[in-house]
């Protein structure tokens, strides 16, 4: 049994002028008639629908032609195409969550470049970036560091939410902030291990948090026996670690990572400081 071109079309949904487009370009073989007519057989309209199906499917034309052909099977060219989409999809939903981000905090012209700076970065290009931070920050750290240095990496999930693209989006932001990492490195740098004395911000936790916990504001009297149980700290340096972008990368960290928020120590820092009159 034989078709004609208008009867292919008819099966198949496609246009006969799409039908015609194929046939010129040998993907879907045809005989004449005696009268000059296209006329098309069974395997003609198994390789139109399989076409339609393909191209419908987003592969184009060239691909479609090697499974055709037999150059390339099925099986290879679903899995090879279901993981351009994953890409795609990926890199839509980036866009789709920086403008969200962009429209809910009124971003102006330069906020916004710099977040469609960061939905065009690669994967790599955004670890590297965070990768080159935490090496500077770490750059001259007691060897004991280095597990805290490995815990400070956020690691995107292969199926992130919005709420970690979001949060992964604004760690970037803050890694770039310049002030933000002599901050970081400052802090590492005037770290004393633990082999020495007991890091000065566990202290601070752990002296100061009954006296938040019952209510004693930090210029009261009974204030001043909290900060003797202290001891001697680095004030200076508890400046910077209860500086809030110190925070802010923590919690996205926690976000990204998809950890439970972190136990922070900003309320006992901040209690601290102002105690001693900073």
């Amino acid at each position: 049994m034989t078709y004609s071109i208008g009867e292919l079309s008819r099966r198949t949904g496609l246009t006969v002028k799409t039908i015609r487009f194929y046939s010129d370009r040998g993907v879907v073989p045809s005989t004449r008639s005696a009268t000059g007519h296209r006329r098309y057989d069974a395997q003609a309209l198994a390789r139109l629908e399989l076409i339609r199906t393909l191209r419908d499917l987003g592969l184009p034309l060239a691909i479609v032609q090697q499974v055709l052909d037999g150059r390339r099977s099925l099986t290879e060219v679903a899995a090879t195409q279901a993981e351009a989409l994953n890409v795609q999809i990926r890199q839509l939903r980036m866009r789709r969550v920086v403008l969200a981000m962009a429209a809910e905090r009124d971003a102006d012209a330069g906020a916004l470049d710099r977040l469609h700076r960061f939905a065009r970065m690669s994967e790599t290009e955004r670890t590297a970036l965070v990768d080159e931070f935490l090496t500077a920050v770490f750059e001259r750290a007691d060897p004991s560091l280095a597990a805290a240095r490995r815990s400070m990496v956020p690691e995107l999930p292969d199926e992130p939410t919005d709420a970690q693209i979001a949060a992964w989006a604004d760690l970037v932001e803050l890694v770039r902030n310049e002030q933000f990492g002599g901050l970081m490195r400052e802090l590492v740098d005037g770290y004393v291990g633990s082999g020495l004395r007991p890091h000065d911000v566990a202290v601070i936790r752990r002296v100061v948090g009954p006296a938040i916990a019952a209510g004693i504001e930090p210029r009261s009297a009974e204030a001043a026996a909290y900060v003797e149980a202290v001891g001697a700290v680095d004030v200076d340096r508890l400046v910077l670690a209860a500086d809030a972008r110190r925070e802010r990368y923590f919690e996205l960290l926690a976000v990204v990572n998809g950890w439970a928020s972190p136990d922070s120590p900003a309320a006992a820092l901040r209690w601290y400081l102002e105690a001693v009159g900073r």
